[in-house]
């Protein structure tokens, strides 16, 4: 018995040492800037990060050179079906969290649990905007061509797609409004690779200032200040 209780405590103590060095990295190393990279390009493509206040997204105009997001985000998919949006917001995360979980009070802690051990699925999240305002909840960043292609492709690698190259609509009634629509996604969410990890990396990708590694949207949009 005594054995027992000493191998619990120290079960216990690793699983408490564990959390407190996680706590203490998400607090420290979004302080660490991974800065812009030069270029002599002209940046001439305007794209947002938007945080809800806790999950963060991408927001890129709806129809460029490079990309008309409208082709395989469908305006179909949304409920409201209305078209000639100027901007798309996307989101990478659990998609047990975005599907059954509305609010923080209906939070389930297998939830939770699934999300944060790798154990469950992940999903795109698509909202269509007519216009974004900048402000403590958005802040708008200028791309060059080329870093935007980049852009395009991290987030496009993240979609899930069916044999025809599609990404796969998820059907659901559990949507925000009536221009969002959800999508199977690759990648499992952890307490390591949050939503917010996702829309830091992207920022990585386009050469944009970014945090060395942020769970939280408080890491990204404090370099954005």
């Amino acid at each position: 018995m005594k054995k027992m209780v000493i191998l619990t405590l120290k079960i216990f103590g690793v699983i408490l040492g564990l959390i407190v060095l996680y706590v203490i990295l998400a607090l420290t190393l979004p302080y660490i800037e991974i800065p812009k990279k030069a270029t002599t390009e002209k940046a001439n493509i305007p794209i947002y990060i938007y945080t809800n206040g806790v999950h963060t997204d991408l927001v890129v105009p709806v129809k460029t050179a490079q990309i008309d997001w409208s082709q395989k985000i469908p305006y179909q998919n949304t409920k409201s079906k209305q078209e000639n949006f100027k901007y798309l917001g996307i989101g990478w995360g659990d998609k047990g969290f975005y599907l059954d979980t509305p609010t923080w009070s209906q939070l389930k802690f297998s939830t939770a649990f699934y999300a944060a051990f790798w154990l469950g699925e992940s999903a795109m999240h698509c909202t269509y905007y007519h216009e974004i305002k900048e402000g403590k909840d958005a802040k708008k960043i200028m791309l060059t061509e080329n870093q935007y292609t980049d852009l395009i492709k991290f987030i496009d690698s993240k979609f899930d797609k069916n044999s025809t190259g599609n990404n796969i609509l998820i059907p659901t009634n559990a949507v925000y409004g009536e221009n969002d629509a959800f999508y199977e996604a690759q990648g499992s969410y952890s307490f390591i690779n949050t939503c917010n990890t996702w829309t830091n990396d992207g920022l990585k990708v386009a050469g944009q200032k970014a945090a060395f590694w942020t769970p939280t949207d408080f890491g990204i949009f404090q370099h954005y200040k």
